[in-house]
């Protein structure tokens, strides 16, 4: 017997208003993710990554289509039930890090803890930090820390409560590349060790590279990579 998919996109097409006409950004795009599986989506800027992964999470709602995490249909989902399934199934990590500047580092990845009301939620920060190489960095604010050191901070984040599902939206796209490096060596890490199932955008086949494999968004639909 086939198991459920982790994560199942079917026939997704998002629309927008475009000066009295319809622009279709993603065309009946059908996918699916097993458990533990990670896949890297290569489109140039514009062509609808970033939109993808928003569905994905329920941050926007199709204009026809479904998403499936764990075979339910969320976008019939309200907004509070939305906001309490992403809080324990989806991580999250941006090009430009999104950590609160008012937070330390280590409250920064404490506070999705915090959210999830998680016992030993500091032990759990404390040994995130050492997974990524800043446990002497932890009482800095995000504006002490060199951009590779946020997004460190950022995957810390991401992986708090262990989420079965993390999205990640060109996390490399605003370090150079030796930090970028670095930092998809962390990725891949955290990815392993945890079996998180991933979907990874980007426009660099270098980074697309740490997936299982890669699809292409080409006019609106995904096409193997390649």
């Amino acid at each position: 017997m086939t198991s459920t998919p982790r994560i199942e996109l079917r026939a997704l097409t998002k629309q927008f208003d475009s000066g009295g006409s319809q622009l279709t950004v993603l065309d009946g795009v059908d996918l699916e993710l097993a458990a533990g599986e990670s896949l890297a989506i290569l489109g140039p800027s514009g062509s609808g990554k970033s939109t993808l992964l928003a569905l994905a999470a329920g941050l926007d709602r199709p204009t026809f289509g479904s998403v499936l995490l764990d075979g339910r249909a969320i976008e019939a989902l309200s907004e509070d039930e939305l906001a309490l399934l992403r809080r324990h199934k989806v991580g999250f990590v941006f090009q430009t890090f999104q950590l609160l500047t008012n937070l330390t580092a280590f409250e920064n990845v404490l506070l999705p803890l915090e959210l999830a009301e998680s016992e030993n939620a500091r032990d759990r920060v404390a040994e995130l930090l050492r997974m990524v190489g800043l446990a002497d960095r932890s009482h800095h604010y995000p504006g002490q820390l060199s951009g590779g050191e946020q997004q460190r901070i950022a995957l810390a984040r991401a992986f708090a409560t262990n989420p079965p599902i993390l999205l990640a939206d060109e996390p490399t796209g605003n370090l150079d590349a030796a930090t970028g490096r670095m930092v998809l060596e962390i990725l891949a890490d955290l990815h392993d060790r945890f079996g998180t199932t991933m979907i990874l955008v980007t426009h660099d086949p270098a980074v697309a590279a740490v997936a299982d494999r890669s699809v292409e968004l080409v006019d609106g639909r995904l096409t193997e990579a390649g």
